[in-house]
């Protein structure tokens, strides 16, 4: 029997509103694995919207493992397998979101702290000294300096030695970027904040070259609580004027 698939409307993104009801549809077993999905086509037709959009759509099922491109083909079901992590885009563009991606953070990098300092070689230890002076020349340059504490973090993450660590915080980078982004704008706009950031970093930095996994540990997790207690004495006109802004982009990963 053939699915019926109705028209959707001006709102949500789209391509999520596409991507979401055919997936409901493969979740469902309307589209068994191993069975096409309607041409390209016909998925205009049906939706009644752009290749662009279905495009689009298609792309977010394959991200999400439940079809997968085959050449001469077309785009096929595939078996239910382990389901990737994904974000409700929703639910990531607001204060309350920045505050729990850094909530998320602080669990994550307070372990890649703990374990750098047990592991780090000389050349890992180097590179993060590399990466903190490289952060700290770009905020006093008046730069944002987010690709700089992204890789301040990294170089922390890469010192573990962890591949599953190494791997879970390079896939959420995309969406902890834009959250700091929204931390690193409201950091810069008070001077004590710029030498409350230096302070924190530094003393990772210096657990970690000591090899004090708890020492390390306990500074990681106390420069993620301070981020979360800065970006919640932002006042309401930054968040109105920028930070809202930035966590937008979160919406468009």
């Amino acid at each position: 029997m053939a699915v019926e698939l109705k028209p959707v409307h001006a709102g949500a993104r789209l391509s999520e509103q596409v991507a979401d009801t055919l997936a409901q549809h493969i979740r469902d077993g309307a589209f068994p694995a191993g069975e096409k999905l309607p041409s390209e086509a016909q998925l205009v037709e049906q939706f009644k919207v752009s290749r662009t959009v279905i495009r689009e759509a298609v792309s977010q099922l394959k991200s999400l493992g439940l079809v997968v491109s085959r050449q001469g083909f077309g785009v096929v079901v595939q078996e239910p397998g382990i389901r990737p992590l994904a974000f409700d885009a929703g639910h990531v563009a607001s204060r309350k979101a920045v505050v729990q991606m850094a909530e998320v953070r602080r669990v994550l990098e307070a372990e890649a702290a703990r374990q750098a300092a047990a592991n780090r070689s000389d050349e890992d230890l180097r590179t993060i000294r590399n990466a903190v002076t490289a952060l700290a020349d770009a905020a006093r340059k008046g730069l944002d300096g987010v690709e700089e504490d992204v890789n301040f973090h990294r170089s922390i993450a890469a010192a573990t030695g962890n591949p599953f660590l190494i791997a879970t915080l390079d896939y959420l980078s995309q969406y902890l970027r834009s959250a700091v982004q929204v931390t690193r704008a409201n950091e810069a706009r008070r001077e004590d904040f710029f030498q409350e950031v230096l302070r924190e970093h530094d003393a990772i930095v210096k657990a970690i070259e000591k090899g004090d996994p708890t020492g390390a540990r306990k500074a990681a997790a106390n420069h993620m609580d301070n981020a979360i207690r800065r970006i919640r004495a932002a006042d309401q006109a930054f968040w109105d004027m920028e930070g809202a802004r930035l966590a937008q982009t979160l919406r468009t990963l």
